[in-house]
């Protein structure tokens, strides 16, 4: 057999890094402008392992807590999905867009009411205080027939969707600069913030969109011992590691 060039020999690829396993939870500070899958890839290569889960899909807009699984621990997943969340964000009266956040398409716009006050506002969110149903967005991973709504929203389409039973713990307008409101909510599972911020809007009669969010907690864990994506792309797998709660230490913290 012909030898290979010896240029080749010193440029073939690596062999593909030994994938190991690793079992726990990876609280992680996700960044704006990527997917909660984005971050579950990055994950992978970073630990070197293939069993990933996350707790909980964060928008692309989203920035804030996301809970990885690692190996055994994808197994208590669904127990972690189930814990209620805290998030601060910001919403945009006036405008009405089709994702109901800011990175979708303005729909309608409307001026803000001249009558509108601090107590107004206050009584648009104690609207949606305790417990209600809230309509899931087309653009949203609720799947249809088994297709994901958001697809069925790219080729302009609008489906019938089933109202959730959702609750609302605890609300705070922490500031109003109009057209924009500073909030923070504290919900249920399967709440939509997106859709939380166009329901005020339209309680107020102006309309409203999503234009910034950030999750601060997700049951007993918050962003106090989060790593960051660029800590997880950069850090040597050996130092990400002790990042990595153990699922003794992820059943005490729950306090199961």
């Amino acid at each position: 057999m012909r030898p290979y060039p010896s240029s080749f020999q010193q440029h073939r690829p690596h062999p593909p890094r030994q994938l190991t396993e690793l079992d726990g939870v990876l609280l992680l500070d996700k960044a704006p402008g990527m997917t909660s899958h984005d971050v579950v890839a990055i994950a992978r290569r970073a630990l070197g392992t293939k069993k990933i889960g996350h707790c909980g899909t964060l928008d692309p807009l989203a920035t804030g807590l996301l809970i990885l699984t690692l190996g055994r621990g994808t197994k208590i997943q669904d127990l972690l999905m189930a814990e209620d969340k805290e998030y601060v964000g910001t919403m945009t009266l006036g405008a009405t867009t089709d994702s109901q956040d800011k990175d979708g398409q303005i729909v309608e716009t409307k001026p803000l009411p001249a009558d509108l006050d601090p107590g107004k506002i206050e009584a648009a969110f104690a609207k949606f205080d305790g417990d209600f149903y809230q309509m899931p967005p087309m653009v949203s991973a609720i799947k249809k027939e088994g297709v994901p709504l958001y697809k069925l929203a790219r080729q302009g389409k609008t489906v019938e969707r089933e109202p959730r039973y959702v609750h609302v713990f605890a609300h705070e307008v922490q500031a109003v600069r109009l057209p924009e409101i500073d909030f923070r909510v504290v919900c249920s599972k399967g709440f939509y913030v997106r859709t939380y911020a166009h329901d005020i809007g339209e309680t107020l009669g102006c309309g409203a969109h999503l234009q910034a969010l950030r999750r601060t907690k997700s049951g007993r864990f918050d962003l106090s011992r989060a790593v960051t994506v660029e800590q997880l792309k950069t850090l040597p797998a050996e130092e990400l590691k002790p990042h990595i709660l153990s699922l003794p230490e992820v059943s005490r913290l729950r306090g199961a």
